[in-house]
């Protein structure tokens, strides 16, 4: 029946696979001949391919999809949009179309998926793309994404590897948004802190992207469901390390509070699994680890650029109206991977 099917069990980018289950699962895929026009594909784990089409112009896909994190239907799609579309923004380029990807029980108010599809849609047109159509099935839960097609120069890419030692990390948004997401659901999280999550979620990473295009950025990925440590473990390649100032790091302050309280996300303790062999913590708490570990949905952008232009940019990110800090830099490969102080 309709009323026993629940819309918000917990979603957003904690629905995701852990990355030490997905990574075993990619890495028996078979690669088949090597595309020479194939510039970025899954084996560099960014989330969004790159193919080059003509000596100046390549094509960046994506898609993404998950279940509600939260209750109003409108805000999750979207938060669900920003999320898909943050893909082409984190490789440089500029959404051009999107398709719908739909889940929904037949059962469930249609009023419902007509608010997600218009919040989804009002995101499509701020990007300034172009909703072209989608795909649909019947389920037991909904889900909600986009797939996404962008364009870029084939000089201009940012892959999420290509970081140099001496970089300059800058991230754009406050971390914490599963935690708060998590203690909203059972009845914690207060009104204030939901509403700058919510906020933080469904603004489009489109605003920093264009801003990056005037620097030289090295190397880019947004912070999604493994965590702003897990995304920063991938972004150094096994080449690199990084040494990370913990005070610097964007964070919503409630989400201190929750995961003292240890309202966390079953995908954060994942992540510390897969991740926290690769770290070490220089006399940092608790709820500032996990907030390190903390699945993100919507996240920021987490940026690799020049040394020398890291305040300027740091600086026109802030004026921006965006919460982007400096939080650390790239450095020689040593051990541990990641030094968080």
């Amino acid at each position: 029946m309709a009323d026993e099917i629940v819309f918000c069990r917990g979603g957003g980018c904690t629905a995701k696979l852990g990355a030490g289950v997905l990574s075993r699962v990619l890495s028996c895929l078979p690669k088949g001949a090597r595309d020479d026009n194939l510039l970025v594909g899954y084996d560099s784990r960014d989330d969004a391919a790159v193919y080059q089409v003509s000596e100046d112009l390549a094509i960046v896909q994506t898609l993404d999809f998950f279940p509600p994190m939260l209750d109003d239907p409108y805000l999750f799609g979207q938060i669900a949009a920003a999320n898909a579309l943050s893909d082409v923004y984190a490789m440089g380029g500029e959404v051009k179309t999107a398709l719908n990807i739909v889940c929904f029980p037949e059962k469930m108010d249609l009023n419902m998926l007509g608010e997600i599809m218009r919040g989804g849609s009002e995101k499509v047109l701020e990007a300034g793309a172009v909703l072209v159509g989608g795909h649909s099935i019947a389920d037991d839960s909904v889900k909600y994404g986009l797939s996404v097609m962008g364009t870029i120069h084939p000089d201009k890419v940012y892959a999420n590897n290509r970081g140099q030692a001496g970089d300059v990390l800058i991230l754009t948004k406050k971390l914490g948004v599963g935690i708060i997401c998590t203690a909203n659901r059972v009845g914690e999280a207060s009104k204030e802190a939901m509403e700058e999550a919510i906020q933080s979620m469904t603004t489009l990473n489109k605003y920093a992207a264009e801003i990056c295009t005037k620097y030289d950025v090295h190397a880019c990925t947004d912070v999604t469901g493994f965590g702003f440590l897990g995304h920063l473990h991938e972004m150094l390649d096994g080449r690199l390390s990084a040494r990370i100032r913990a005070r610097q790091v964007p964070v919503l302050q409630e989400a201190f509070q929750h995961a003292e309280e240890f309202l966390l996300t079953a995908a954060g303790q994942r992540n510390r699994n897969h991740t926290e062999p690769f770290v070490r913590f220089q006399h940092i708490s608790f709820a500032m680890e996990e907030v390190l570990f903390d699945p993100q949905t919507s996240g920021g952008l987490l940026i690799a650029v020049e040394p020398v232009q890291a305040e300027a940019l740091e600086a026109e990110l802030q004026k921006a109206g965006l919460p982007a800090r400096i939080v650390g830099e790239l450095t020689n490969r040593t051990d541990p991977e990641i030094l968080v102080v």
